[in-house]
C-alpha cells in the first residue's frame, strides 16, 4: 500500500468556522492535503471549545496558527501565505471576505492558481445573500422540515445538520473538480455553495416531485413517501424498518409473516392497492410484528432477501457487529484527552490508508513552525509574536 496520500502536494489555507467550512476541509485533510488552520485570537464558534466532541471530530489531521485579520499586520501575513497555497476556504457571511482581504479577486491577484472555496447560508448575493445561516433555517427554507415527522405534530427538523454537512461535501467536491481543471487551465476558481443551495440539492427526488409533476410532498412520518410497505413498524421489544414494497420482495414478506392471503387481497394485491390502503395495512403488518422482537424479525426477514434493520440509538449503533467490522471510531491520542476514537472517513479508496494521522490541534501549536514554512525569518517572527499579530504558545509554538 502506498503511503502517500492523493492530496499531499495539496496546501489549504482554512478560514472556516462552525460546522459547515470545516466539514470541507476535513475531507481535503483526510486524504492528505496539508491544512493550515488560522484561528483567530478572539476564539471559535464551536461550542465546548477544543476539547469538545464536535471541535475533536471536526479538526483532525489539521495544524493551528493564531492569526488576527482585523489587524493589517496580520492581513499581509494570510496574503503571503496564499502565493504557495493550492485552496482556500471560508464560511463568513458573504461581506467578510471583502473586509478582512480574502475576497476571490484579491486572492487571484496575488496567485492566480489559488482556489477559493465558499460557502454562505443563502448564497454569495440576491435578497439574501449577506444574511447569516445555520442549518436549521436552511432545513425550513429548503423544504426539508416540510417533509420530516407526522403531519399532526407539524414541521419537523432532521436530527442532524445536514445542510452543513452536506454543503461542506458538495464544497470538497467542487474544490477537488477545481483542482483537476487546474491541470488544463492553469488558473484557480473560486468555488461556492451554500446551506440553501445544499439543502435543496439534498430534497432530490422529493424536489423533482414538485419541479417535474408540480407534486408538493407532504409529511408522512417514518413512512416511504411513494412505496408500501417501506417505513418503520413496532416490534415486541422495539422498532424494525423493512422494505417490502413489491414483488418477490412483497411475496417473500407475506410468506414470513404467515399472511399468504395477503398476495391476492384486492386491496394489497398491487402497488397502488397497498399505497390507497396503507393505513390498515400498517395495523395488519404492526399485529403481526409485535408477536416477536426485532433480533428475530431482522434475522428471518434477511433470510428471505427482504430488507430490514432495526432501529439503534447511536449507542447502540456503535456496538452494532457490522459498525465494529467497519471501523468507523477509529482511536487517536490526543495531548489533552489522552485516547480517544473519532469517526474515520466514510470513503474507502483501495491502496490509500483511512487512518487518521493525528488529532485535532490545540488553538497555536503550530504557530512557529507554520510562519517558517511559509519563508517568515526569525526577526519577522519575532515581530508579529511581540506585537500580538501571531499568538505562539512557547511550550506548543511548533
Amino acid at each position: 500500500m502506498s503511503e502517500s496520500l492523493p492530496l499531499a502536494d495539496i496546501t489549504v489555507l482554512d478560514l472556516t468556522i462552525a460546522r459547515a467550512g470545516p466539514t470541507a476541509v476535513r475531507q481535503l485533510a483526510d486524504w492528505g492535503a496539508d491544512v493550515v488552520r488560522i484561528e483567530s485570537p478572539e476564539g471559535g464558534f464551536e461550542a465546548g471549545g477544543e476539547s469538545s466532541p464536535d471541535y475533536l471530530n471536526l479538526h483532525r489531521n489539521k495544524r493551528s496558527i493564531v492569526l488576527n485579520l482585523k489587524e493589517p499586520k496580520g492581513r499581509s501575513v494570510f496574503h503571503r501565505m496564499v502565493v504557495s497555497a493550492d485552496v482556500v476556504v471560508e464560511n463568513m457571511r458573504s461581506p467578510v471576505k471583502y473586509k478582512l482581504g480574502f475576497d476571490y479577486e484579491t486572492l487571484r491577484a496575488i496567485n492566480s492558481r489559488v482556489i477559493l472555496g465558499s460557502i454562505s447560508g443563502f448564497g454569495q448575493d440576491g435578497p439574501y445573500g449577506e444574511r447569516g445561516g445555520v442549518d436549521q433555517i436552511a432545513q425550513g427554507l429548503g423544504g426539508l422540515m416540510s417533509v420530516t415527522g407526522f403531519a399532526e405534530h407539524g414541521p419537523m427538523r432532521a436530527g442532524v445538520a445536514i445542510s452543513d454537512v452536506t454543503a461542506g461535501l458538495q464544497l470538497a467536491i467542487g474544490i477537488l473538480t477545481a483542482l483537476h481543471e487546474r491541470h488544463s487551465s492553469g488558473e484557480g476558481r473560486w468555488v461556492h455553495t451554500s446551506l440553501l443551495e445544499s439543502m435543496i440539492g439534498m430534497m432530490d427526488f422529493q424536489a423533482a416531485r414538485w419541479t417535474v409533476a408540480k407534486d408538493n410532498p407532504p409529511q408522512v412520518g417514518n413512512d416511504h413517501p411513494t412505496m408500501v410497505p417501506m417505513g418503520t413498524y413496532a416490534t415486541s421489544d422495539g422498532h424494525i424498518n423493512l422494505a417490502a414494497s413489491g414483488g418477490r420482495l412483497w411475496e417473500e414478506f407475506c410468506k414470513e409473516l404467515g399472511t399468504e392471503e395477503w398476495i391476492t387481497d384486492s386491496r394489497f394485491s398491487d402497488s397502488l392497492g397497498r399505497k390507497r390502503n396503507k393505513d390498515e395495512l400498517g395495523r395488519l403488518i404492526e399485529q403481526r410484528l409485535v408477536m416477536d422482537t426485532t433480533e428475530s424479525w431482522v434475522a428471518r426477514l434477511n433470510l428471505v432477501g427482504v430488507p430490514c434493520g432495526p432501529v439503534h440509538t447511536v449507542a447502540e449503533t456503535f456496538a452494532d457487529p457490522q459498525v465494529m467490522h467497519l471501523e468507523m471510531a477509529k482511536p487517536i491520542h490526543h495531548r489533552n484527552m489522552g485516547e480517544i476514537k473519532i469517526l474515520r472517513n466514510a470513503t474507502n479508496i483501495s491502496g490509500v490508508s483511512n487512518d487518521i494521522r493525528s488529532p485535532s490541534p490545540l488553538k497555536g501549536e503550530h504557530s512557529l513552525g507554520i510562519l517558517e514554512e511559509f519563508g517568515f525569518g526569525e526577526d519577522e517572527v519575532a515581530d508579529l509574536t511581540k506585537s500580538g499579530v501571531v499568538e505562539v504558545n512557547p511550550e506548543l509554538g511548533r
